[in-house]
């Protein structure tokens, strides 16, 4: 290939790698703050005596989502074991957010 075409094809390429790492850093942030209002309800929760099953919930399908997306992209073992935890504890959330509401 030579220097027009190389050029031309990544004229072409519909790829801004610019945005692409601003929405990158977005998530990255979007994530922290996730875990900082995660922490926040939760303590909140635990001085006003609530239980936070449902909160609770929604951060480990959170978890358990993210690691079945890098487990399926890289296949690392312990992604899955990850995954597999985030699935015990969603569904043990889900349980007993689910009982507690039914009383």
């Amino acid at each position: 290939m030579n220097k027009e075409e190389i050029l031309s094809k990544s004229r072409q390429s519909n790829k801004d790698e610019g945005l692409e790492y601003i929405e990158n850093k977005g998530i990255k942030v979007g994530y922290s703050i996730f875990i900082c209002v995660f922490c926040f309800i939760v303590i909140f929760n635990a001085f006003i005596g609530q239980k936070s099953d449902a909160v609770s919930a929604l951060f480990w399908t959170f978890g358990f989502a993210e690691n079945i997306a890098k487990y399926q992209f890289t296949h690392e073992k312990k992604n899955l074991v990850f995954a597999f935890g985030f699935l015990i504890l969603t569904i043990f959330s889900l349980t007993n957010f689910i009982l507690s509401s039914l009383r």
